[in-house]
């Protein structure tokens, strides 16, 4: 795996849900042990969160004076990134603290729906698994039609990790229209999207997205591609990054894409 290639999606222990042994040190040890260069840690901001695990916000002023003060005593290149979770009524907010901090790299992701948490199961009672999909769907097109405070779209088919179904995949033609229209609202507005390796660790036995979605995101003349292993743990850290890098050249891309002060650059394969 060519060392240029970073790891655009990671949580340290300022994130609620991460390991508290994920430190900014733990996550350098690691990635020097690899021989990579740099990391960007994309820690949780979930602005009106329905979770309570997400109602105590990070004080972005403390955290940007640690990350500093680490990058400079471990003589390391460190990017301040952030996973910022995306709700219709939060796009001023979202947008205003994004304009007051020097993120080198945002995500927006999707992790309530209609009010409702995916992750404890609410968001999926009373509907079939087929329409819960469709409204997840739907909810990510109003995203990416209506906001544009990010660089890359996270997780795109994120949903499938929950519901509790035995089967928890779907079909791409169940979803086509809105799912294309997805992706050609995020190529319109010049943002890219991710592939994030987590599911091969929630069981899926596959990285988000599906393939379908990759090959029909370069058909519609998509380019720019993160990865990410969305670890919580320091184990997990370029996780899962050879089956990407599988998906991405069988979606036919030649190149994928590393942020540098919120610009993309790409790295042929």
């Amino acid at each position: 795996m060519n060392k240029k290639i970073i790891d655009h999606h990671m949580h340290t222990n300022y994130s609620p849900d991460a390991d508290p042994k994920a430190t900014f040190k733990s996550y350098i040890d690691q990635a020097k042990s690899m021989g990579i260069e740099r990391l960007i840690f994309t820690d949780h901001v979930d602005f009106d969160s329905i979770a309570v695990i997400f109602s105590n916000q990070i004080d972005y002023d403390q955290y940007i004076k640690d990350l500093n003060e680490v990058a400079e005593k471990e003589h390391f290149k460190l990017s301040l990134g952030v996973e910022l979770g995306y709700q219709p009524h939060l796009k001023e907010q979202n947008k205003a603290f994004i304009e007051k901090y020097p993120f080198e790299f945002v995500i927006s992701s999707i992790h309530f729906c209609d009010g409702l948490d995916l992750y404890n199961g609410d968001f999926f009672k009373g509907k079939t698994q087929k329409e819960a999909y469709q409204r997840y769907f739907e909810i990510c097109l109003e995203a990416a039609e209506n906001y544009d405070g990010y660089d890359v779209f996270g997780h795109l088919d994120y949903i499938i990790r929950y519901g509790g179904y035995e089967n928890r995949r779907y079909q791409y033609e169940d979803h086509k229209e809105t799912i294309e229209n997805i992706l050609k609202a995020i190529i319109k507005k010049g943002k890219g999207i991710e592939i994030n390796t987590s599911g091969l660790r929630y069981g899926l036995g596959m990285v988000h997205p599906t393939l379908d979605i990759m090959k029909a995101y370069k058909r519609f003349g998509g380019k720019i591609v993160t990865f990410g292993s969305d670890a919580h743990y320091v184990k997990d850290y370029y996780a899962g990054f050879n089956e990407a890098m599988s998906l991405l050249k069988d979606a036919g891309f030649d190149e994928i894409t590393v942020f540098e002060h919120r610009k993309p650059i790409f790295i042929k394969i």
